[in-house]
Formats: C-alpha cells, structure tokens, sequence
C-alpha cells in the first residue's frame, strides 16, 4: 500500500491455481480460482477473501463491476474439453448469479463484446456466439467453424471491431484472420496464412503509438515467416521497408524488415516484444532483422520506427531489454545476456539517434528486468536483478535511476512541432494522411530538443475529415478483395448463393454491395457503394412456437401450375432423402460415442523458423548515429546520481 516500503504477510485460505488477478478500475477487487477450482473474491486488496462459488474453471472482469466465469457441475468429467461447461455472470460481486450460456468449450471478452465457443450438435463443428449485451442475448457470429482439432482467437479488439483468428485444420501453424463489424457478428478475411504456433502464440501486435497500426507476421507457401503491417486497421497488409541505415546482401531479391514476436520471445531469441505507447506518439522499438523473411540464425537487432512503421533504423546491435520514459522523450536499454553480469543503461534522447551510456552500480548483478510507472511519464527507471551470495543464495538488488538529473530544462512551444501522421509525401496532397476517414496533426517533441515533457504533457492533435474512397470499406461477408486492388468481389464459394445472416432469432437477407465501412472510420462524402439487394426478414435460430389449433387458420396455400406442382414434388422428395439421411447419421453417431473413451487432443509439435543467412549490416553501435550524425562522445556520468 506504500509504494514496496513495506510489506504485510497474509494467510490465504486456499491454494491459489492461478496469479491473482485485479479489477481494471477497482484495485481492492481482487479474483482468483484455487486448486480445488473455487472462485475466491476479496474486496479489500486481500485482507478478507470469500468463496463465490464451485466449481470455476476460468473468469473475466466484464463492464463495470460484472464478473462471468465458466465453471462444470459437481460431478462432471472433463466438461471443457467435452463442451459441457455453463456460463454465468454476477452483477453484484458474488452476492446472486444468472447462467446466460451452456454447453461451452471456453469465453473470452475485450473490447465490451462476450465470446462463447459452443457445439451446437454432437460431434459437430464449433461455432462462435457473441453478446454485445454483457449476456443478455446472444447472436452467431459468421465464421467457419472449428473442429475439434482446430481453435478460434480473439487477438485484439475495442467497442468498434474485432481481430479473430480462425486456425486451419491440421498442424498447418497458420489460419486466417477476420475482422468483425462494429456488432461483432459479421466478419470479412483481413489476412490469410496468419501464423499461430504450434505453442498458441500469436505475433499479432497492436501499435498503440498510431492509431490504425498493426503487426504480425505470416507463414507464407515457401515456408518462410514474413512481417506485415496494416496501417487501416486490417484493411491491407503490406511488407515491412527496409529500414534506412541497414543493407541486404547482393543475393537478395527482396530486402525487408522482419519483426520478431511472441513466438521469438517464447524460444527465447529475443527478451521483449515490440513495444509502443500512446503518450508517445510514433514511436515504435522491436528487435528484427533484415533480408527475405525473418531469420533465428544471427541474434536479433533493434529497430526504431518515429512514425508509426512507416520508416525504421536500425538503433542497437543484439537483444536489449528497453522501455519508453517522458512520454517518449527518453529511451532506456540494457544489453540482454544468457549468462553474465551488468551495470551499465544506455539511454538515448533522440529517439535513437544517439546513445550514451551510464554505470549505475560499481558492483554489476545479473539482469532480471526493468521496471517503471506505468503510463511513460516518470524520469526513472528500475533495474533489478540479484548478485549470488557465499551461501548460494541469491541476494536481490533494485537500483532506481533518476534522469532529471540529466534533463533540467523543462521543454517550451519552440521544442515542439506539428507532425501529419500517416504522411508519406507522395501522391494526392489532398489524401497525404487520410487514414480511416480523417488526417490527424500532432503536437510532438522535436528529435534534437534536450528536454522534460513533464508530467503534465498531455498529447495534442487536430483532425480533419476526408473524402471517402475504397479504402475506407473493407470487403463484406462473402467478399474478398481480388489481388492489390481495392475492388471487393464475390468469394468463389459464394457464387450464386443468397447470403443470409441469423440477427436476434430472424434470418436477414444480406443488404450489401460487397464493402463495409471500417469501423470508426469518419469519412465523408466521396465513394459510395450502392446498396444492390433488398432485405428479408424471416424466423430463424429460434425454436418453434407451439401450432395454434387448425380452426384457427384461415389461409391455404394452393399449388396450381405444373412448374409449382414440379417444386412440390422435389421439395418433398428431398426432404425424404434428407430424413433418411439424419437417421443413417444419428445411428453413426451413436455407434462412434460408445467407442470413444475420450476427447480428441491438440497436436503440435514446435515452430521452425526458416533461417536466412543473406543479411548484412552496419555497425549499429560503433557507427556515431543511426543516420549518420555524428553524436557527442563524451560522458554524463557525473550528472546522475
């Protein structure tokens, strides 16, 4: 409660399972399963906890104070794996509870919208529902659907969209990717072959610098990981350039930059994921390498991008652990090392230009990680670690670094600049930096500006709206967008079919011309699709009313021509064969459950990454700047204490 002065040793009574997990604005709250899988709930920051309930197998924190957890009655055997978990919510912590879904593999909710992935049939694919109602109803969301072998993801969402994942059958370690509409029920492919290893790790990365910006990387036909960026939120996917200050080798076809993700950081290539915030506008650091597609043969460089990946340079030769301080005015890194001890921080004012280094204890330790105040306000940053004592246990160390000590001068108007995001100098000037809808124009800190944003620096922007062309839609249900053009058109499987969706228990001919409006995009005027079918609504997903008595039907339906007489007869032939059909199938089905003992199992086996050896790059460090600048060399030791 002070900060880590002091600590307060409390008695749990229970064995947790899990971490604890706290409410997002609440931080007493605090949830977590223990072994014996009970839901235990403390509202006091974990003086006094309470047994909710039995039975729990996973939960999240939904909108305000509302909790849903799964959880399998008593009894029950292996119920998630079988499908055979119910849904429930509480909407008073704990107090009384409401079962909104059953028969559920597992849930997920981000964004406001909740998942549920359920087997509507025996031994049939599983599908995805979705509630934007916190559970009070729920809607199919139009996906393929999954086997059992297979898995859905939700990589990232808001209140407008949702990224999901939907993997291919086999152990292919790629699916596709879908975004959602702004109710989650429609979805559109955004990318294909869209990695997903074979540990459930997915590099999908949300660039929170910019707005619009995403990175991932794909499994491409030969077998090679490429990096791709969309800067419309899943529109168009595009190769990484080539950052400005590295070079390829001859035999380089294609010579682009690669980032390494989660994969990398589970097998331990690199030590930290891409990192970016939205108080520091632009600003991208990853670990990556160039040439035709990423490589794990040579160790990992660090890469810095100032305008939303756009552009990169390399900064740093080899894996560092870094972190964003003053609101993006200040970078700090520390040399990543299997083995081995450190005492020296580098930091850089310049988004990477530059770099100095400073000793930070006479006595280095081995490196456990870096620690700040969330939200890249503060000047300090901890680096803790532990030295080995004479009787082997390791004795753990934590020096906090101040770097006002460094920067005094509190930054004024003629420090800043005005940046058009999404700018990239060429075509219209009219479009340079229309991006879903609208240009956006920020108030940042000049490169070469030695100074504090403070504490108080709040990011400033103007926008202005646009007109809308193609790119402002992504391709609707049933569309996909044909080669690098913008033009939507019909997906093969399609063809000739009516597209219907199921909306709240009624079935709704698709009204739509193949493009749908990006979610929060805020454009106006211009292109236009026209609307090219009329909408019918009918029941559908719901069960059927019980039949009113016959005396009270008054309509009857009469079969005169022979085309309709002919309609009749296939009509009801097919509905014979169709009957026969479920029978063979139901008895099938019966015969396979008495011989199965158990639920099919996941297979995986691990990601190899295709190495590439063609890559050459300048000396990253010994090189006075990343753009050829030169930088000062001499030390600031003496103005941190």
């Amino acid at each position: 409660m002070d900060a880590g002065v002091t600590f307060k040793s409390i008695r749990l009574p229970f064995h947790l399972a899990q971490p604890i997990t706290f409410h997002f604005l609440h931080p007493d709250y605090l949830v977590v399963i223990s072994i014996d899988s009970g839901l235990w709930l403390s509202l006091d920051f974990g003086t006094k906890w309470t047994k909710v309930h039995d039975g729990a197998h996973s939960f999240m924190w939904g909108a305000g104070i509302t909790l849903f957890f799964s959880y399998s009655p008593a009894g029950t055997v292996e119920a998630d794996r079988r499908g055979e978990l119910l849904l429930k919510r509480t909407e008073d912590l704990g107090k009384t509870f409401t079962t909104i879904a059953e028969n559920i593999f597992s849930f997920g909710y981000i964004g406001g919208f909740l998942f549920t992935s359920v087997m509507e049939g025996l031994r049939s694919p599983r599908v995805i529902y979705v509630s934007s109602d916190q559970g009070d109803s729920f809607n199919r969301a139009l996906l393929p659907a999954a086997s059992t072998e297979q898995f859905y993801s939700v990589l990232d969402g808001d209140e407008d969209m949702i990224f999901m994942h939907v993997d291919n059958p086999g152990d292919t370690f790629f699916g596709t990717m879908y975004t959602s509409d702004d109710r989650g029920i429609l979805y559109s492919k955004s990318l294909e072959r869209h990695l997903f290893g074979g540990q459930r790790k997915s590099d999908f990365t949300n660039i929170t610098s910019l707005r619009g910006v995403y990175l991932t990387n794909k499994l491409d036909e030969d077998g090679r990981i490429r990096s791709v960026i969309s800067f419309d939120r899943g529109g168009k996917w595009r190769q990484l350039n080539k950052p400005e200050n590295v070079e390829c080798g001859e035999t380089v076809k294609n010579c682009n930059l690669h980032i390494h993700g989660e994969h990398s950081r589970y097998n331990r290539i690199i030590p930290m994921l891409p990192l970016s915030e939205p108080t520091a506008v632009g600003l991208v650091i990853a670990h990556g390498s160039v040439g035709e597609s990423l490589s794990s043969s040579q160790h990992p460089d660090v890469f810095v991008s100032s305008d939303g990946g756009y552009k990169w340079r390399g900064t740093l030769r080899g894996p560092h652990h870094y972190s964003i301080l003053d609101s993006g005015g200040l970078i700090v890194a520390v040399e990543a090392r299997h083995e081995g001890q450190v005492k020296t921080i580098k930091f850089s004012t310049d988004e990477g230009q530059c770099w100095k280094s400073y000793n930070f204890t006479e006595q280095p330790f081995f490196f456990a990680g870096l620690a700040s105040e969330p939200g890249t306000k503060a000047m300090n940053i901890s680096v803790w670690g532990y030295r080995p004592e004479d009787d082997a246990q390791p004795m753990w160390v934590a020096v906090t670094i101040d770097f006002q000590s460094l920067v005094t001068r509190q930054c004024n108007e003629q420090d800043y600049e005005e940046w058009l995001a999404h700018s990239t100098g060429g075509g219209a000037l009219d479009r340079d930096g229309c991006v879903l809808g609208f240009k956006e124009t920020f108030r940042r800190l000049k490169k070469m500006s030695v100074c504090r944003n403070g504490r108080d620096y709040v990011v400033s922007k103007k926008q202005s709206p646009c007109l809308c062309t193609r790119d402002d839609y992504l391709c609707d249900y049933g569309y996909y967008r044909h080669g690098n053009t913008s033009e939507c058109v019909r997906q093969p499987d399609t063809v000739n079919q009516t597209l219907h969706i199921c909306l709240n228990g009624e079935e709704e001919k698709l009204l739509t011309s193949g493009y749908r409006k990006v979610p929060s995009d805020k454009c106006e005027g211009g292109f236009t699709p026209k609307l090219g079918e009329e909408t019918v609504i009918r029941p559908c997903g719901v069960k059927p009313s019980p039949a009113a008595p016959a005396s009270q039907s008054t309509s009857v339906t009469h079969f005169d021509t022979p085309r309709e007489r002919m309609v009749l007869i296939l009509v009801c032939s097919g509905a014979a064969i169709i009957v026969l059909v479920a029978i063979a199938s139901a008895v099938l089905a019966v015969r396979r459950m008495v011989y199965r003992n158990r639920a099919p199992a996941y297979r995986f086996s691990n990601l190899q990454i295709q190495d590439d050896d063609n890559y050459i790059t300048a000396d990253l460090e010994s090189a006075t700047s990343s753009n050829g600048t030169p930088c000062q060399q001499d030390s600031d030791d003496d103005l941190i204490g």
